[in-house]
């Protein structure tokens, strides 16, 4: 249930109203879309592991690996919000 929640908030239009950025013209909401998908994807095959464990087809070894996995990619996610919301907040300190 989780991970089809996460995966409904790359899907939403507000991520893609953000404007592009860089020289190359990456899209900021599409970056955003494509790590929460990354989370939603790795979270979606430890799950996956974790069932196949209980069910005795899968390896522990496996499943700690995909769980290792996930929690980093997860954490970075949650690194890059907080340096967003950094910015954020120091763009607003600013003079005009």
């Amino acid at each position: 249930g989780a991970y089809r929640a996460t995966q409904a908030l790359t899907n939403r239009s507000e991520a893609r109203q953000v404007a592009d950025i860089g020289a190359g013209g990456a899209n900021f909401g599409d970056m955003l879309r494509q790590a929460v998908g990354d989370v939603s994807r790795q979270g979606q095959a430890m799950e996956t592991k974790a069932l196949a464990y209980a069910g005795g087809k899968a390896d522990v070894v496996d499943v700690v690996t995909a769980v290792a996995e996930t929690q980093a990619t997860f954490e970075t996610v949650v690194a890059l919000r907080d340096k967003v919301i950094s910015a954020y907040e120091e763009i607003m300190k600013m003079p005009i």
